[in-house]
């Protein structure tokens, strides 16, 4: 993996080539971005042009917070915004628990205060696409000269430019692994853990805990967790979604540890890590209808069901 750090034998110092003989311990590990060993994340995102959708960056820094990594929030075009608004914006995201960091091709304030932030660390590089991900790092690697692309002016969205993931050096310490920008990220936590990547509902369970360990906060019985936080219908909207992918996963009832039997050259069994083929198997047009069906089925079931709650659903 990208950040990977490695023993190499055999080397050709005039070829730069060698043979890898073993990858050490990891720190961390990721598969969406597949990198290993990061610090931290720094989520970028415009705040205008494309104009900055509050609902997308609640899903990136829900996504962010999944990696138990620490969590440094940019905004890019800073100069296309008032002094006002910029303070809006940072009052607002604050109460989120998130900082930002305002930054603009033409200030250099907090452009300074962010480098001391990457100094020395390991730090992936994400958001949307067409946010000015690779405009930043052509700043902060003064050498390196990524290729940008404008906002589509139809769709009101960026491109895609960055296609893999790639290391690049800071000249004061550290690394960026910049990553291909996407608009939607997807969740794989339980129910029972989605609250955990909230810091309200970190705060909120700080001096005071619920009665039940598997609480959803919404509304059970001494639920220590309130309702007037701005990001409460976010969360409800995710907590929803991942709730029908546990059922999807709990209908299946098949625990697959990704590992098989293999017979060694001693005669004993061992074990090793599964292919997943299906990840290379192109899907039937049925199976795509069928789940499509199913989890349009589900959904009107979920909107009802929400919207039979009244003034509190």
């Amino acid at each position: 993996m990208v950040g990977d750090r490695v023993r190499v034998e055999e080397a050709d110092w005039a070829g730069n080539r060698g043979a890898i003989a073993a990858v050490l311990p990891r720190c961390s590990e990721l598969d969406r971005p597949p990198v290993a060993n990061a610090d931290q994340i720094l989520l970028v995102f415009a705040i205008e042009e494309p104009t900055l959708d509050p609902h997308q960056l609640s899903r990136f820094l829900v996504k962010a917070e999944s990696t138990g990594l620490r969590i440094l929030l940019a905004l890019s075009k800073g100069d296309l915004v008032n002094e006002a608004q910029q303070l809006a914006w940072r009052r607002r995201l604050e109460d989120w628990g998130y900082p930002p960091y305002f930054l603009s091709l033409y200030q250099a304030d907090e452009f300074e205060a962010l480098l001391r932030s990457l100094s020395g660390q390991i730090t992936i590089v994400a958001g949307p696409s067409g946010v000015g991900k690779s405009s930043l790092i052509n700043r902060l690697v003064p050498d390196l000269t990524l290729r940008v692309a404008t906002v589509s002016g139809k769709l009101g969205r960026g491109r895609h430019t960055t296609r893999h993931v790639e290391l690049f050096e800071l000249p004061q310490g550290g690394l960026l692994a910049d990553t291909p920008g996407f608009n939607q990220p997807a969740f794989d936590c339980s129910p029972e853990t989605l609250g955990q990547y909230f810091p309200e509902i970190r705060r909120q369970l700080v001096h005071q805990r619920c009665q039940f360990g598997n609480c959803l906060h919404q509304g059970e019985p001494n639920c220590a967790v309130q309702k007037d936080w701005e990001r409460y219908g976010d969360y409800r909207v995710v907590l929803a979604e991942v709730g029908l992918q546990q059922q999807v996963r709990d209908r299946q009832g098949v625990v697959d540890t990704g590992l098989k039997e293999k017979n060694g050259s001693d005669g004993q069994v061992e074990l090793e890590p599964k292919l997943a083929p299906k990840r290379f198997r192109r899907e039937s047009r049925r199976s795509r209808r069928q789940e499509f069906a199913n989890l349009t089925g589900s959904l009107q079931d979920l909107d009802l069901a929400l919207g039979s709650g009244g003034e509190d659903a």
